[in-house]
């Protein structure tokens, strides 16, 4: 039952954000209190990065990533990666003139991967490739939470108070992040964490083409214009996320122990 619960947790999540958020919305509307806006920006950016995020972690396998490190990965990946993608961002600006969009790929997918190598090596009693794709996406989804925030804030100045284009920024950003900035950093960071728990050139490679994949997969999603496209390149991203959660849990099931005549994993018989 626990189990059942873990892994059906992200639907509790996803009604009671939309709950509350509509909530919020209600009240902004009837009372016109413009107090109601920041709430409502925060919980319009973080439903669907925080659903995903608990849908992953409820598929990720027996092992669990304990909820302090996925809360400090989702939390301090998106501050910390904000804010150095706009620093990098802000400096090739300068450096560059016009920003190409692959420097914009590169800077933000490494920038999501400072506190998952934060945590690599501090966090040293579980390396395996399952708990860094959990980790990754909690930094991507901190990541896509606060850009969200931002890109509905401006969408707020620019319309002159409208919200009806803050609801679109928001919902719009909402349903393309776990195809997005969560499935690039859970997938870079899973293939890190395979790296550190078995070195070699095999696993380096795999990482390496993991990063370069990420990073194109982000070039082309800000550069196309077109739905079609859009749909092709989350669709890419989203299945190849779910496939690497499906094998790094089927590879840990495999790898577990048999259970030994006494009922315990490993027990002499």
């Amino acid at each position: 039952m626990a189990n059942l619960a873990r892994r059906w947790a992200w639907v509790a999540v996803l009604l009671v954000g939309i709950g509350l958020f509509l909530l919020v919305l209600a009240t902004l509307v009837d009372t016109r209190n413009i107090n109601f806006v920041p709430a409502l920006i925060v919980l319009g950016a973080a439903i669907a990065p925080a659903t995903f995020l608990t849908f992953a972690e409820g598929r990720s396998g027996r092992w669990r990533v304990p909820g302090a490190i996925v809360g400090l990965a989702a939390f301090l990946g998106g501050v910390i990666g904000v804010v150095a993608a706009g620093w990098l961002e802000f400096d090739t600006l300068r450096r560059l003139g016009v920003l190409p969009m692959v420097f914009v790929g590169l800077i933000e997918e490494t920038a999501k991967l400072i506190v998952p190598v934060g945590i690599l090596l501090l966090w040293r009693r579980h390396r395996t490739p399952g708990e860094g794709l959990v980790i990754g996406v909690a930094s991507g989804a901190g990541f896509a939470a606060l850009e969200t925030m931002g890109y509905a804030f401006t969408a707020l100045v620019g319309s002159q108070g409208k919200l009806g284009t803050v609801e679109q920024t928001l919902l719009v950003r909402g349903l393309t992040a776990p195809a997005a900035h969560l499935s690039w950093t859970g997938l870079t960071a899973g293939a890190l964490f395979a790296l550190a728990a078995a070195p070699g050139g095999r696993r380096l490679a795999g990482f390496l083409l993991t990063f370069a994949a990420a990073v194109a997969l982000h070039t082309c999603w800000d550069t196309v214009g077109t739905q079609a496209a859009y749909l092709f390149v989350g669709g890419v991203s989203l299945g190849w996320l779910l496939l690497r959660l499906h094998l790094d849990r089927a590879d840990e099931v495999r790898a577990e122990p048999p259970v030994g005549a006494a009922g315990r994993a490993g027990a002499p018989v």
